[in-house]
Parts: C-alpha cells; structure tokens; sequence
C-alpha cells in the first residue's frame, strides 16, 4: 500500500492512500465506496479567553458538526486540544458545551488546559494518555503539556509501548495537540518522536492543534501530519473549522476542512516524490 499522496493546497483538500493519483473533480466515486470509519477532529476552542464570543465559538462548532452527523454519522470526534483558556474554572462549562455533541467524542490537553493531572481525570473521565480501539483502528491520545502550560513532546515511554502494542494492527491513528516537529514557531522540534513514529507504517495520520493558522497537511517519513484550524480564539484562520477523516474498507482515505459548512479551496492530489 503506498501512502505517498499529498495535497497541493495546504488550505484543505483530500488525502488518498491506495496508491492512484485522483483529482478533486473524481470525487463523485466515493459515493461508491463502503466507509471503514468516519471521524471529526476539532481543536482550540479556548473557552473562556476574555474579549472573545467564546460561548457563540462553541455552539456554532457543536451545531455545524452535529449537522454533518445528521447527514453522514461519525464514528467519534476528537477534540485536540486548548479546551479552555487559562483558567480551569472554565472547564465544566466547556464540557458541558461538548457533551451536546450526538456522538461519542474523546479529548487531548492543549497548554491552555492548566488543569493538574487529577482535576482533568475528574472533570474527563479520560487519562491524560489512552488508547481506544474502534472498529479495529486504533486511536491513540497524548498529552503534550502540563498544569503550567509548557509545550511538551508526547510521553514517548508510553508512546512506544502502544505502538509496540498495536503494531500488527492496519491502521493507528495518533492525535496529540502540539506538533514534535519544528514546522512552525509554536512547534516543539522531538528528534525521538520522529524516530520513533517513522519505525510503524500502520500509523494512518497525526493530528494536531495548537496552530490556528494550519488547516492543511505536512509529511515527513510518509507519515501526515494533519491540522485543523481552531473552534475559537481570537486568532488564527479567518474562518473556524473543522476537519472531517473518512477511511473507506479498500485502504484509502479521504479528508477535508469544512469551513464551516462548505469544503474548501479543493485541490488536484499529486504523489509525494
């Protein structure tokens, strides 16, 4: 199976992993094909951040994405990240937002999330770092910060166990909120996460927040690394959106940004030299 497809547009457009080159006007074939796993990932809603319609930011978001559900269900959504801003009193009222989602969805601690360890374990009922298994993928959720807010690689110990763990599974896919890789200036640079993640062809993508400004894809190593724009804050993107994963049974992958209640800046798919 070759992985080594990207898009051109890094604003948004479609992945595709079953070794063809297709363009975005043959997207009407997907109709066609029986999907594996359908997901969402949302990140930085930063509920809370003085002189934002921080409240107005989630409800939007919640109601666009529970609209694509309605349409075409998913599987589970992530949100990857930057929760609440800063202040921990804010984040009952933040899950309360997100418990209005009609699906199941798990979360991952951004460093605007300073909650401690056992406070995030109370209000979550998720660790700071999980694997689940659905439909035989393999999800798996890192932390990269902590209760002062200082940007963190992934808990590589646990981090090699699970893949060690899952390593004959067909796909893993692995959402952590800041990016190991110094692309950007909020990026930490994890020469042993790189190491270690290019060891396992299974892993399908990487998915990040943290950087509301990216809603495209990068690679290194055939692996994506996937961004999704923001929910809230008052920075970044000039629209707030979301990313939508569709895995199909024969291996191939498409993904997009809505933003947020159209496909954008829809791009041809050219192999990765």
């Amino acid at each position: 199976m070759n992985r080594r497809h990207f898009i051109q547009n890094l604003s948004v457009g479609f992945l595709l992993i079953n070794g063809k080159t297709i363009l975005a006007s043959d997207l009407s074939q997907f109709d066609k094909k029986k999907l594996a796993l359908r997901f969402v990932v949302l990140s930085d809603g930063h509920f809370g951040q003085p002189k934002t319609n921080y409240q107005e930011f989630y409800d939007a978001a919640i109601t666009h994405v529970n609209n694509e559900h309605a349409l075409k269900p998913f599987d589970f959504g992530v949100m990857n990240g930057d929760i609440i801003h800063d202040n921990v009193d804010f984040l009952g009222e933040a899950k309360k937002s997100l418990d209005k989602l009609t699906f199941p969805y798990y979360v991952t601690k951004g460093n605007h999330d300073i909650a401690s360890p056992k406070h995030w374990e109370d209000i979550w009922k998720m660790p700071l770092n999980f694997d689940i298994v659905i439909k035989n993928n393999v999800l798996l959720f890192g932390n990269t910060s902590n209760e002062k807010g200082e940007y963190l690689q992934p808990d590589l110990e646990w981090l090699s166990s699970n893949l060690k763990k899952y390593e004959k599974s067909e796909n893993v896919f692995l959402f952590v909120h800041i990016p190991p890789i110094k692309w950007t200036d909020n990026a930490v640079d994890s020469k042993e996460f790189q190491e270690l993640v290019k060891q396992y062809k299974n892993i399908k993508g990487i998915f990040h927040g943290h950087e509301h400004d990216q809603d495209g894809i990068k690679w290194q190593d055939g692996i994506p690394y996937l961004f999704d724009s923001h929910i809230g804050g008052s920075w970044g993107t000039t629209y707030k959106g979301f990313r939508i994963v569709e895995l199909y049974k024969d291996g191939s992958m498409l993904t997009y940004i809505m933003n947020p209640t159209e496909k954008i800046n829809l791009s041809d798919l050219k192999e990765l030299k």
